[in-house]
């Protein structure tokens, strides 16, 4: 039985896609369902452990889930992604909200949107290939070692009046903070951890997040029996409803419509937005959409490599960027596509978008019904959670990996991006280590740029065949080495059958090579292939006679060399 006809209103094209150019069933509409629930249940505790981490209430980080979260899978370009919060921003986010509060980073957030957007139309999506692995597993590892140091203090209810903005800093401060260590806090956090690293051995169908989240408050009751305390969602954070009622841990209402600027910052002053307040956060709100770019992206192809199906990428990128910037109206944080939640949402048998709304509805359900349950949640287990969460975001396999058997130069631009990542910030990183891996490329590449000798037909003839693209890096190298050659020849050819590429600098190289060539030498220059030629017509490169000439196939320069030799 169909539930959808092919006359139904079409909500957008992704869900057409999924729903009506393919007959949308019963039995697809309950995998879905069932998908939907158990998505759901892991974004729950992710989405408030990754608000807290980021330096603002739990309920954010649940509001981005459904308005975020539904957004953008009405509108994305790969149907099997969950959006939300994803551990990839904590680092970018968490110094935003400490100086200038909700406020500055939700205008962050609506800037990243736009971005995304703009580089959708721009159909930038495919440029996102280019960047290489080594970077991004270097720059995401060091996130992954931030965000873990980030929980060492709410892990053991460290007593920490400040944390530096520096990550020594922050180590030099979490160390000396060890003697107040709590030990219900410690207990509950050991205890989750537990749970989340064996729980998978048991190959059961069912995400550890929730046993692990039961585990840890059992543990705290036990610990709140012999009079310790255990730091809560709700001990910790307060809300105030729009009646004044004050309250604590999570507000059991619908995410608000609320303007962005108008709320306070950290100091509780109500931002300022002028040209010069947002242009400070221009360059943190491009690299939170460079990130979610890249983030989203991978896991679209994550995704594609389950599924067989294919992605649309700007039209993803277009997605996230409505997402964020729809869902800071409402207290969403910046979201993007998350890999374990959209895997999680493949394995359980999801057949379209719909699974992630309804994951999104799920996490609206539990916000209005079970929010006091929500409070009861110990830090100490969230930031296990958290501790996990880098664990998988590390790679650490395939870090190990590329160690043992890649090239220096990749060991190299991912080790640098990592201290990068950690010692400053993202953007440095990837900065860095685009520029480094570029230039390691184009040298391996003109490296590859080599001379063959080929045997002539008489001895005043020195015959060379390139191999490798002319381009800047190789080609002076490459007309230095011929012109080392040339001294007892009077006629040079060199063939480009193999030379796929000549660009400006190796135009130039090749012009210096003919301007410099001594009186009495001729150059003939076989076997041009299509881009070269297009290059040299387009500078207007002209045969000079006795001097340079151009023959279509190497043939041709032996018979016109012959001939001028018999003469």
């Amino acid at each position: 039985m169909k539930l959808f006809g092919p006359n139904g209103i079409r909500l957008c094209s992704a869900l057409m896609d999924a729903c009506w150019r393919e007959p949308y069933t019963s039995s697809r509409f309950i995998k879905d369902i069932i998908a939907g629930i158990t998505v759901g249940i892991i974004a729950i505790p992710l989405a408030m452990a990754l608000a807290i981490a980021s330096g603002v209430a739990p309920q954010y980080g649940l509001y981005t889930a459904i308005i975020a979260g539904t957004i953008i899978a009405l509108t994305g370009g790969s149907r099997y992604s969950v959006s939300g919060p994803t551990a990839a921003f904590v680092v970018i986010l968490y110094p935003v909200s400490t100086q200038l509060g909700l406020s500055g980073l939700l205008m962050a957030t609506l800037l990243s949107g736009l971005f995304l957007i703009l580089m959708g139309v721009a159909r930038f999506g495919r440029l996102i290939e280019y960047i290489p692995l080594s970077v991004t597993l270097g720059f995401t590892s060091g996130i992954a070692i931030t965000i873990a140091t980030m929980q060492i203090k709410d892990f053991f209810g460290l007593t920490v009046s400040e944390m530096p903005e520096s990550y020594l800093g922050k180590l030099n401060v979490l160390f000396e903070s060890m003697p107040t260590l709590n030990v219900g806090d410690t207990l509950v956090g050991i205890s989750t951890l537990l749970v989340l690293i064996y729980w998978p051995r048991l190959r059961l169908n069912f995400p550890a997040h929730l046993p692990a989240l039961i585990t840890g408050c059992l543990v705290m009751y036990l610990v709140n029996q012999c009079n310790q305390d255990v730091t809560t969602i709700g001990s910790r954070f307060t809300f105030q409803l729009a009646d004044g009622t004050i309250g604590q841990g999570i507000p059991p209402i619908l995410p608000q419509f609320q303007l962005p600027w108008q709320l306070p910052n950290a100091s509780g002053q109500i931002v300022s937005w002028n040209w010069q307040t947002l242009s400070k956060l221009l360059p943190i709100a491009f690299s939170m959409s460079i990130l979610g770019a890249i983030e989203s992206l991978l896991c679209a192809v994550v995704i594609d490599e389950m599924t067989h199906k294919k992605h649309q990428s700007n039209n993803e990128l277009i997605s996230q960027g409505l997402g964020n910037l729809i869902a800071p109206f409402f207290g969403g944080i910046t979201a993007t596509a998350a890999i374990a939640r959209s895997t999680a949402n493949v394995n359980a048998g999801a057949s379209s978008p719909v699974a992630a709304i309804i994951h999104s509805l799920v996490v609206l359900f539990i916000l209005l019904c079970f929010s006091p349950l929500l409070s009861l949640l110990p830090l100490a287990a969230m930031a296990a959670l958290l501790l996990i969460v880098a664990w998988n975001m590390s790679a650490a396999p395939r870090v190990v990996s590329i160690i043992k058997y890649a090239p220096k130069d990749d060991i190299i631009v991912m080790l640098l991006c990592m201290l990068l990542t950690v010692l400053f910030d993202m953007v440095i990183a990837i900065t860095v280590g685009i520029v480094l891996a570029s230039l390691l490329f184009m040298r391996r590449i003109a490296r590859m740029t080599k001379l063959s000798e080929i045997p002539a037909v008489h001895d005043n003839m020195l015959i060379l065949r390139i191999n490798g693209p002319l381009f800047f890096a190789a080609a002076e190298r490459i007309f230095s080495d011929i012109y080392s050659r040339i001294d007892n020849y009077q006629t040079i050819i060199l063939q480009w059958d193999a030379v796929p590429v000549l660009d400006a600098g190796g135009l130039s190289a090749f012009q210096h090579f003919v301007q410099y060539l001594p009186e009495g030498k001729t150059l003939y220059i076989t076997d041009i292939t299509y881009q070269p030629l297009k290059t040299l017509a387009r500078a207007k490169v002209i045969p000079i006679e006795k001097r340079l000439i151009f023959c279509s196939t190497l043939a041709e320069a032996f018979k016109l060399t012959t001939g001028k030799v018999n003469d």
